[in-house]
């Protein structure tokens, strides 16, 4: 050993730190050093695999140079005596960005901070933008109004005073629009401290959805639509300010040709005080104002409905369409004995429903127990006009049966109902007739409960687990999912027909139920069927029922039924293409492994 190293700081740091190392591995003392220390951030993970790289932003360059006709982008920022330092984060943000093609257009709404109206000047000697004063202050959506008449671009985009973006947004944005149907573009966002650069608080959102827009301004940050449909609607209203964004996706998605979520991380939403991306409470008017853009996009629709808060849930509204006709419904069960299963599931019915047109059909699938006879007589006695029996001895097929069952009915509307269930909300039948008389609406589903009270189906994610999964299982009833998912109307690419309602003319045009998959997942590819004929599958929180899960058939523990179960699953996968094509209404950044919505390791 050379003597002069131990006179030498580092040298003597790094022997010990490297004695120490050794102590650690062969002790217990690192594992339970492990175990004290706070686990990862998963975004901060999320952030080191996937923030763009300087690389990256050198291999758009290449790109957007082969780019024919790139279109231009008129980025609109009104101002309002925001904090100067925020203020310029947000212009140089724009600067920075890869895509060079486009201007800022700046509209000052009456600023007093001196900072504020010195630093606007400033900006007036970069040809790239263009800034107009106003003298009286008109609020969010006149001053945002007044950007959007400097603008020249083929797309506007929106950026509030106090945000960020990422430095390619554009440029991913660009990539969307070369498609010329395309109308509107909306990206994944985050939110940035007051006081750091920390990002957190991801929001991956779906591909669009809009039946979750009714339930949320789920679209948010960063929003792009095509110039010339901003001017055919009008621009923003001043009437909606606090919501006005919200107003303006619901106007614009109505004429949109194609409307294109691109799946990344392109704004940072600023959270400080006195800001929604904080405080959703703290601005109590775009409450009113998002519930007066939701009624007034329903009368503008046509459809009848209300629209309420979520449990008192700033930003979370529940639009509850009424019927548009008193169409009978034809309830299905299939049952086999077990007469207090389906005593307690028929009870349930006829006591709580408030419908006035509905039947309930059970097909009787070869019991021979005297009970269920006695419980199926009493029934047709005392409902002889509601409740009828269809009996089915063939061995269980539980797709061949329901298709029995509709082929026997005559109702517009089809409910499919498990046995097992047990109806906890007075008007679920109108609820689900309400969704599913609706043009382009395909399957309506509930909030299934485990007697325990925890969440047994609340929509169904392509992909988990493999093949499907019911997201959010075992979370309890009044937990709110990811971003309120849980809570609020949500389009989904499938529910369980566990408790499933569609009309007679869309199960009819996709076949009805596989009678190849005679216990399970036939629902799920039932689903499939109906997204991929261009309907969207939708799930109620506010229709709930009690499922007791399996109790009629059992579970499928036997090497014959777990075999049967594997070779269905490899056939959907292969017919469906799980592993290659991402469920469009969940986001692919986040776990296919859980049921929890959580980042994706």
């Amino acid at each position: 050993m050379n003597l002069r190293n131990l006179r030498r700081p580092r040298y003597v740091a790094r022997r010990l730190l490297q004695r120490l190392g050794v102590v650690l591995r062969r002790s217990r003392l690192r594992r339970v050093l492990e175990l004290l220390s706070p686990p990862p951030d998963p975004y901060a993970v999320w952030r080191f695999h996937n923030d763009v790289r300087p690389y990256e932003l050198a291999e758009m360059n290449a790109v957007i140079a082969q780019l024919r006709d790139p279109p231009v982008f008129s980025i609109c920022l009104p101002v309002c005596d925001p904090p100067i330092a925020y203020l310029r984060e947000a212009v140089e943000s724009v600067r920075a960005q890869v895509y060079p093609f486009w201007e800022l257009c700046i509209a000052d709404d009456a600023s007093a901070d001196a900072a504020v109206r010195a630093y606007l000047d400033e900006l007036g000697t970069d040809a790239r933008i263009s800034i107009v004063k106003r003298e009286q202050r008109g609020g969010i959506a006149v001053a945002t109004n007044a950007a959007l008449a400097l603008a020249a671009g083929e797309f506007v985009a929106f950026l509030d005073h106090d945000d960020t973006l990422a430095p390619h947004a554009l440029y991913r944005f660009a990539l969307a629009a070369t498609d010329p149907a395309v109308d509107l573009i909306y990206s994944d966002e985050d939110k940035i401290r007051a006081d750091s650069e920390d990002r957190f608080d991801p929001y991956f959102k779906p591909d669009w959805s809009p039946e979750t827009l009714l339930s949320k301004m789920y679209v948010g940050h960063l929003l792009g639509v095509r110039r010339s449909l901003v001017e055919r609607i009008g621009g923003l209203r001043p009437a909606f300010d606090g919501s006005q964004d919200y107003d303006l996706v619901l106007r614009a998605s109505e004429l949109a040709q194609r409307i294109v979520h691109v799946p990344d991380v392109l704004y940072h939403w600023r959270a400080h005080s006195g800001s929604a991306a904080c405080a959703p409470d703290a601005k109590p008017y775009a409450i009113d104002a998002a519930l007066a853009a939701l009624r007034e996009a329903l009368e503008r629709r046509g459809e009848r409905g209300s629209v309420d808060m979520v449990d008192g849930r700033s930003g979370r509204y529940c639009v509850r369409f009424a019927p548009q006709r008193e169409d009978a419904i034809t309830i299905v069960i299939p049952t086999r004995d077990k007469a207090g299963v389906l005593g307690r599931c028929l009870a349930s019915i006829f006591e709580r429903s408030t419908y006035a047109r509905f039947e309930v059909l059970v097909i009787d699938n070869g019991s021979i127990e005297p009970a269920t006879r006695a419980l199926l007589d009493d029934w047709s006695g005392r409902e002889p006009r509601r409740f009828r029996v269809l009996r089915d001895a063939r061995p269980f097929n539980y797709s061949a049966l329901n298709n029995a069952a509709v082929r026997a009915s005559a109702g517009p509307l089809l409910l499919f109902l498990n046995n097992d269930t047990e109806v906890l909300t007075a008007g679920w039948l109108e609820a689900m007739a309400g969704y599913a008389q609706r043009e382009g609406i395909g399957a309506v589903g509930g909030l299934l409960l485990y007697p325990n009270g925890s969440v047994q189906h609340a929509g169904v994610v392509i992909g988990v687990g493999g093949l499907a999964g019911h997201i959010f299982k075992r979370f309890p009833a009044d937990a709110g999912g990811y971003y309120d998912a849980l809570r609020t109307v949500t389009n989904y690419s499938a529910v369980t027909a566990a408790c499933l309602m569609v009309r007679r003319d869309a199960f009819e045009r996709v076949g009805g139920f596989d009678e190849t998959l005679p216990i399970a997942w036939n629902d799920v590819d039932f689903c499939l069927r109906l997204r991929a004929a261009g309907y969207r599958n939708v799930y109620l929180p506010h229709v709930r029922l009690i499922h007791h899960e399996s109790v009629s058939r059992g579970l499928d523990l036997s090497p014959a039924k777990l075999a049967r179960s594997a070779a269905e699953v490899a056939r959907l996968r292969r017919h469906w293409a799980i592993a290659q094509k991402p469920d469009p209404y969940y986001s692919p950044w986040l776990t296919l492994v859980r049921e929890d919505a959580s980042l994706a390791p």
